[in-house]
């Protein structure tokens, strides 16, 4: 598995990972979330041994990393933030340098580099050098690097940064077929990304975690957890004629959008569809919330700055 252990960084006078520590499972995919600045890259460095951390260490299947670095990093493959890449090569220079860097030659050198090229849809900019590159192509180009020798680990910072929609969804999909028998981190800021991708969330701030959860179980924490949320002409004689349910703890307007949190006493949404129902209301759009990430997001976080 992949550890941290006690994880600690600081940079003059800040402190920028406190004290991190987890475990990683193979099988999971594992959002990694927090504000600018939360220590998210950070960790990622300490996790992959490009940076020395203060205090405590990463394991990376029983190797150390940092007194077995060598062997720890050659268990990973590494998406940093930006991806920085050497601009003056072509695409296929690229790989095939960092296919040799993990030691292959020969067939097996070409077949890699063959294969990565493959999987991230690169044949069309093979010969085309880096820097020349949309930030769309060359973040796919980061990552064929990181997967080119099909790791057990993948730390991947941000890898959907600067992607298109389609984009977008092709590495989602990769990553999905990865991840049956990999440890895979990504940290991302898209919200949405966590709910398609994870099996498990964590949210830092200030390098500190602040929450360790499913993606379900985040959304179980929001206000808006099994609130009914509904469109209808009248808002407001309707926020008032549902704000009486016994089902409903609260009722709240908003951009002509009634929402209703439940009591926690019986059914809400069937409350609401029978109200509706009995009313004769014309409504637009009707909806059970699972809960919302971002206001999960805001919530813990600022309760970390407050």
């Amino acid at each position: 598995m992949l550890a941290a252990r006690n994880l600690t960084r600081r940079f003059g006078p800040l402190l920028a990972v406190d004290d991190l520590s987890f475990e990683v499972e193979p099988g999971t995919v594992l959002g990694f979330l927090g504000p600018n600045g939360a220590g998210k890259s950070t960790t990622m460095k300490m996790l992959t041994g490009f940076l020395t951390p203060d205090s405590g260490t990463a394991e990376v299947f029983g190797h150390d990393i940092r007194e077995d670095s060598v062997a720890a990093r050659r268990l990973i493959g590494y998406l940093p933030e930006g991806a920085p890449l050497y601009g003056e090569l072509t695409v296929a220079q690229l790989l095939q340098f960092v296919a040799g860097a993990r030691g292959y030659s020969g067939v097996e050198r070409q077949q890699r580099v063959a294969d990565a090229a493959a999987r991230l849809e690169l044949g069309d900019v093979m010969q085309q050098t880096i820097e020349t590159l949309s930030k769309g192509f060359k973040r796919r180009v980061g990552l064929a690097q990181a997967i080119l020798h099909d790791p057990p680990v993948l730390i991947l910072d941000e890898p959907t940064d600067g992607l298109d929609p389609n984009q977008k969804h092709q590495v989602r999909q990769l990553i999905r077929e990865m991840a049956a028998n990999k440890i895979i981190v990504i940290s991302t800021h898209i919200l949405e990304e966590v709910d398609a991708l994870c099996g498990r969330a964590m949210i830092i701030a200030r390098g500190r975690l602040l929450a360790d959860d499913t993606p379900s179980g985040l959304l179980a924490r929001s206000r808006y957890h099994n609130a009914v949320t509904l469109q209808v002409d009248d808002p407001e004689r309707a926020a008032s004629r549902l704000g009486e349910l016994d089902e409903a703890r609260e009722v709240e307007v908003r951009n002509a959008c009634v929402t209703v949190f439940p009591s926690g006493r019986g059914n809400l949404f069937q409350a609401v569809s029978r109200a509706i129902e009995s009313s004769s209301w014309q409504v637009q759009q009707l909806q059970l919330e699972p809960g919302r990430f971002d206001e999960v997001f805001r919530s813990i976080t600022r309760e970390e700055a407050a």
